[in-house]
């Protein structure tokens, strides 16, 4: 069915949106940045004892910068360039972690030259380069996780390291003359399964335990990371709900006096906020008796829907065409035949879609212009715009 716009956005904002993107030429992205801070003040609201340091990754746009540099979010940066972007705002290296555990040791003392006192880490070699590069910081080391496969988006086993590895790292740090300061976690991107959080949360505790029974280390932070679902096709529960269970699995495993909570949202701040407007570009069927249509769009992989990439991600897909439907693959505008949005899972639009009309995308505020390509087909990046 295509989407009811009300379960999505208020009527009001959808309409505002809808109008200045009907004045440009697509494709184009359009965030609500009053949707930005109502998320954020609900973020703050449900984890009142958590620290926010925005995953600057999912929209690194100067408009969603500053808004939350306002309103007190702290930074998880994941590169030199994206330290440079949020500094020239104005944000002390206070507010900044370096959540990046796959970094060069020049770009480490940049960090640290800059100010910046707070490293992840997951492996030997990259503790050894911290120690060298930006002495005395603070180190926290991500754990693997299981249950990222309910996950949408769900994380490889590129970041992280086995629990007993973890506990190694950290008595490491202390001898190499670091501050054993906590542990991280990520549960998965889009993660609508609140129950891998406990599992997390009670792997964490293990860590916190032993080092300080067994090697007089006192951890003094858990970095849950993200995870917090975005509203697509699949139903999740409301961030208050989320909050409620984070919150008593973490009185279970910690009691009534928490170790320092940092959270790292990016898609649950900002996806909400966005509509990626795009054009058809052409309708055909593959055969005489071909049952689906093909509708072909001017925005697929490469202008910003990455994340479609095995149909991992179901966006909300909405027309203004009334009618009939009939379940069709939807394709970018790129001579890649990797360029798919949805084949396997099909989407209904209505008989009387012609080349021409717009297709708006729900929910498309994140991972979007920063996963758009520079220039694949001559096609140029993602357009954006704050209202």
């Amino acid at each position: 069915m295509i989407p009811v716009i009300t379960d999505y956005y208020d009527q009001a904002t959808f309409d505002r949106m809808k109008a200045f993107a009907d004045n440009m030429d697509t494709p184009l992205l359009v965030v609500d940045t009053a949707t930005v801070s109502r998320q954020y003040d609900e973020l703050v609201n449900a984890f009142p004892y958590g620290n926010v340091y925005y995953a600057v990754k999912a929209n690194p746009a100067v408009e969603v910068l500053s808004l939350l540099r306002d309103k007190g979010s702290n930074f998880d940066i994941a590169s030199i360039y994206e330290l440079d972007k949020v500094m020239a705002l104005g944000v002390g290296p206070e507010r900044i972690s370096y959540g990046n555990t796959i970094k060069k040791s020049r770009d480490i003392r940049y960090f640290y030259d800059k100010g910046v006192r707070m490293f992840a880490t997951d492996s030997e070699a990259d503790l050894r380069n911290i120690a060298k590069a930006a002495p005395g910081s603070r180190v926290y080391v991500r754990i693997l996780t299981e249950g990222t496969q309910t996950a949408d988006w769900p994380l490889s086993r590129k970041f992280g390291c086995q629990t007993d590895m973890a506990m190694d790292l950290l008595i490491m740090a202390r001898a190499l003359g670091l501050e054993p300061y906590g542990v991280s976690f990520h549960v998965g991107s889009q993660q609508r399964d609140i129950g891998t959080w406990d599992a997390a949360i009670a792997k964490v505790k293990v860590i916190f335990e032993r080092l300080r029974e067994e090697d007089g280390i006192e951890l003094k932070m858990i970095n849950m990371g993200g995870g917090f679902p975005a509203n697509y096709i699949a139903k999740t529960n409301e961030l208050t709900t989320y909050a409620e269970e984070i919150t008593r699995y973490l009185h279970e495993d910690f009691g009534d006096d928490l170790p320092q909570i940092i959270l790292e949202p990016g898609r649950s701040l900002i996806s909400n906020a966005g509509i990626l407007v795009s054009e058809v570009v052409l309708i055909s069927r593959k055969s005489r008796t071909g049952l689906n249509r093909w509708v072909f769009t001017d925005v697929g992989l490469f202008q910003g829907l990455i994340e479609t990439l095995g149909e991992a991600i179901k966006f909300p897909v909405w027309t203004d065409k009334k009618g009939e439907l009939e379940e069709c693959v939807l394709a970018g505008p790129t001579c890649d035949s990797a360029d798919i949005m949805y084949e396997d899972y099909k989407y209904p639009m209505p008989l009387n879609l012609s080349i021409g009309d717009r297709l708006y995308w729900f929910s498309t505020g994140a991972y979007t212009t920063s996963y758009s390509s520079v220039e694949f087909n001559g096609f140029p990046p993602l357009q954006a715009y704050y209202i």
